[in-house]
């Protein structure tokens, strides 16, 4: 696939890519307890499907795989616009 020559001056610009497990809330007594060895239950099930953001706008789903030693998301549904 070609890509416009108009669009091709942004191929390399560099956007912020962040995946979210989950979120909870707790009162800030709690978290000034946080300490090394702490665990802290969010509101997602294990298996549940992860957010994948670009620039904190969400635009997929996905699960979460081991690649070598690192963690990393194996895409299973693009949110808008044409998958892949």
């Amino acid at each position: 696939m070609e890509t416009p020559a108009n669009l091709e001056v942004l191929l390399d610009v560099p956007v912020k890519v962040t995946v979210e497990l989950g979120s909870c809330q707790m009162p800030m007594r709690d978290v000034l307890q946080l300490n090394s060895g702490s665990v802290v239950q969010l509101d997602k099930i294990a298996d549940a499907p992860v957010d994948l953001y670009v620039n904190q706008k969400r635009i997929a789903h996905g699960e979460v795989v081991v690649v070598e030693d690192r963690l990393g998301i194996k895409i299973t549904k693009v949110i808008g616009g044409a998958q892949p």
